[in-house]
């Protein structure tokens, strides 16, 4: 799972993650940055800010089952798909060789209820699509890592969540309340925990409703190699 921020896993499709990783599914997150921008008060001190949302990150993790939590310390609010970006994606992924990665929609800007789409979730979108193709499978691209000993890894599928147009839901009915736990991990980011419970219960039912199940999380699913 590649994101902005600390929470945008699980406010995205945690309840997914935690319904594969309850299967077997090793499953790693990258957080592009670590929400040092996510306050209220100018005067708060960014340093402890990214510590505290680190900290919430990971207790998150630990709910949903992700084995590892990486931290690429990219500027809040700032953040760009460049090459640095891109290089620090590509070596995550060649370490830990994934059959699918998982990111937000990198196409979507209104969501269908309204929401602007951060443009930091969407270079994060857009840095993990151009990871994964080409750069994750090319030698050539960023050739030093490829001569250290990290060889070229090809992503199979590449699961689009918040998508403008989704093309498979995951039945999530079981995993609700586990999504609904991670989220409240997220202190610092819940001003109105009992509110964002509801919208995320509401959300889930009614993407459910659209196939016949309790819960759904939907996705764009890209297959790059059949």
């Amino acid at each position: 799972m590649i994101v902005a921020h600390p929470d945008d896993a699980d406010f995205g499709p945690a309840a997914t993650i935690a319904s594969w990783t309850d299967r077997g599914t090793v499953a790693e997150l990258v957080c592009c940055t670590s929400g040092d921008a996510g306050a209220d008060d100018p005067d708060t001190d960014p340093v402890e800010l990214a510590q505290v949302r680190e900290s919430e990150q990971r207790a998150a993790a630990e709910v949903i089952g992700y084995r590892a939590v990486h931290f690429l310390h990219q500027p809040d609010g700032a953040l760009e798909n460049d090459l640095p970006l891109r290089e620090a994606l590509v070596r995550v992924i060649r370490e830990f060789r994934p059959d699918a990665v998982v990111s937000p929609d990198p196409t979507v800007l209104f969501t269908a209820e309204g929401f602007i789409q951060h443009t930091d979730h969407r270079a994060a979108a857009a840095a993990a699509v151009d990871a994964v193709y080409p750069a994750a499978r090319n030698a050539m691209a960023f050739p030093h890592l490829a001569k250290s000993g990290l060889a070229p890894h090809v992503v199979r599928r590449i699961y689009l969540f918040w998508p403008g147009e989704p093309s498979e839901w995951v039945d999530v009915s079981g995993y609700v309340d586990r999504k609904v736990r991670a989220l409240q991990a997220h202190v610092s980011q819940l001003r109105d925990p009992a509110s964002v419970e509801q919208r995320v219960r509401d959300r889930l039912a009614e993407q459910g409703s659209l196939v016949g199940v309790a819960a759904a999380e939907p996705f764009r699913v890209i297959r790059i190699d059949r």
